[in-house]
């Protein structure tokens, strides 16, 4: 039983959709799509989980990026 059918997001983890990123995109381009500095300055997947986590604003730009590349 799916207990959130409406939502795409349900499931996924917030380091699958940065790896699916970073892979489909890379961090140079990654860094001019979403303007943080975790994927300009130095990096990481670890980097950008920790920021992404407390940061409310840019794990939102991050994950509409991931569901446009869904489409």
């Amino acid at each position: 039983m799916n207990k959130q059918p409406n939502n795409p997001l349900h499931g996924i983890k917030l380091e699958q959709i940065v790896t699916e990123l970073v892979s489909h995109y890379g961090w140079e381009k990654l860094g001019r799509l979403v303007k943080i500095n975790s994927f300009n300055f130095d990096p990481s997947i670890k980097s950008s989980l920790k920021f992404l986590r407390r940061t409310p604003w840019a794990r939102e730009k991050v994950e509409k990026l991931w569901l446009m590349l869904q489409r």
